[in-house]
């Protein structure tokens, strides 16, 4: 390390590195439910105006919802109901079985904001302009060398670690995992720019021959137009994006250009389909495009790295406040691992159709449309693996249908289910009248609006940890009293499989 060495900080219970959208969810959460937390943030304080992502899916919002921040940011953007991939298939999505029966189009900048702005006031501690260089861990805690912008370094102490960092993560380096992948497509060019003659207000992507592209309204007089030509994909991420070449690709993926005009930005960058062995290594978790990376079909990346935070936090806040064994971490791994394969599948697969350029792919892609958008089982799983909504983590042989589920939104005496889980609390729904002894610190118990007499008991990340159809009180209430929370523990500390 260049420069002066200071001395060892004891700065925080939980250290995450990256002040992403990912990141910021992870630690806001974290001091929500008591625990010290440090972001250590390589870039300058202030938030870039330059986005790639730009999507926030149904599953998302849910969970923004979940934190109170979704009604807000909807404000800030364009909501779509329809996705068009390859001009011949159109998913409606309006039909949903979610509060959010849309893709929202908003730059990635407003969702940091609305987190930056829940960190702050949980009382995050933001440590910017400070690089990562070495990090150490023992059986007490991570040990992280830092270098910052005046070339200053310093060894900082946590006792657990978190690399939200990227897909150039240094957390990951440091720790020498391989990130085993390959790069799908070089050369992707972006720009935000207006357009002359706006297109339906959908989310498409399609591809032609040598060419593909994708386009989407942010709703505030800007589109987001992308493209890749495949007589220039060796070009260097480095050269810059003239509007012309982005014309050209418009021209032959949609036919037209739309007249586009007034780029605010443009980039180019190549997209790669990577993800590591294992999300955790002892007491460092990497999370979002550090733990694995894909194409930008379908939206996914930022979504799914927010997913990622949403399952960890609640679990490593247990861990740490000691309300439950390390080994609930292992369930993180266990449950997120899958979802990203998945993820990258399905984007890939996108990608691929998209890319189709002789008779025989652009059959296959034909006969595809046509299932995804006839075929009810085969529309709704796709439609599941875009938004979100429709992956499930396993449960145990013999448990109830709902466990492992998600659990939408659904209503209760008082209020909502996403509302009474803010507290960051399990909450157990029971029918009505039932009595119920329980921890109020670790327990929300709410009713049902209905005559509906499943118990069932939600995780803080929404998912079902445990249910029963039998009536009566006496089984939950003694385990619950107990102090134990022996059902809701026991549940999550499985190390299922996801399933969608």
């Amino acid at each position: 390390m260049n420069g002066k060495t200071g001395t060892t900080q004891h700065t925080a219970t939980v250290i995450v590195v990256g002040s992403g959208p990912t990141g910021l969810l992870l630690a806001g959460d974290l001091a929500a439910a008591g625990v010290s937390v440090t972001v250590v943030e390589k870039r300058p304080q202030g938030i870039s105006n330059l986005t790639r992502a730009f999507g926030v899916h149904a599953r998302t919002l849910e969970q923004l919802d979940a934190r109170g921040l979704a009604d807000e940011l909807i404000d800030t953007g364009q909501k779509i109901t329809r996705v068009r991939l390859f001009a011949a298939l159109s998913l409606d999505i309006s039909h949903m079985p979610s509060r959010f029966p849309f893709v929202l189009i908003t730059p990635q900048y407003e969702v940091e904001k609305l987190l930056l702005q829940r960190a702050e006031k949980n009382g995050v501690r933001f440590v910017y302009g400070t690089e990562v260089t070495g990090v150490t861990q023992d059986d007490e805690g991570v040990t992280l060398k830092v270098r910052h912008e005046d070339g200053t370094g310093d060894t900082l102490r946590a006792a657990y670690l978190v690399g939200a960092d990227g897909v150039r993560s240094t957390v990951r380096k440091a720790l020498g995992l391989p990130f085993p992948g390959q790069s799908v497509i070089k050369s992707i060019v972006l720009a935000d720019v207006k357009l002359t003659q706006e297109p339906e207000r959908t989310v498409a992507v399609n591809g032609v021959g040598n060419a593909f592209g994708f386009i989407i309204p942010f709703g505030d007089g800007y589109w987001r137009v992308g493209g890749w030509d495949r007589t220039r994909a060796e070009v260097a991420d480095s050269e810059p994006v003239e509007l012309e070449e982005l014309r050209e690709i418009a021209e032959r993926a949609f036919g037209s250009d739309f007249g586009m005009h007034d780029a605010r930005w443009m980039s180019r960058f190549h997209s790669d389909e990577r993800q590591v062995p294992d999300y955790r290594v002892g007491r460092v978790l990497l999370a979002g495009d550090a733990a694995h990376t894909h194409s930008p079909a379908g939206g996914q990346g930022m979504n799914t790295g927010l997913q990622d935070a949403a399952n960890l936090s609640w679990k490593l806040a247990a861990v740490v406040n000691g309300q439950a064994e390390q080994g609930l971490l292992d369930t993180y791994n266990a449950e997120r691992h899958p979802v990203g394969r998945a993820v990258l599948r399905s984007s890939g697969a996108i990608i691929r159709l998209s890319m189709a350029h002789n008779v025989a792919q652009r059959g296959l892609r034909a006969v595809l449309a046509f299932a995804a958008g006839h075929l009810r089982p085969v529309t709704r799983k796709a439609i599941g693996q875009i938004t979100g909504i429709g992956y499930a983590y396993g449960a145990p042989r013999g448990s109830h249908p709902l466990t492992g589920k998600r659990v939408p939104d659904v209503e209760l005496e008082d209020g909502r289910l996403y509302e009474a889980l803010r507290a960051g609390k399990f909450v157990l729904i029971t029918p009505r009248g039932t009595s119920v002894d329980h921890d109020e610190d670790r327990l929300t118990v709410a009713e049902w609006a209905s005559d509906r007499r499943t118990t069932l008991l939600v995780r803080p990340d929404g998912y079902a940890a445990w249910a029963s159809e039998s009536s009566g009180d006496g089984p939950v209430s003694a385990r619950i009293a107990a102090g134990r929370m022996q059902v809701s523990w026991r549940a999550a500390m499985r190390s299922p499989i996801p399933r969608s």
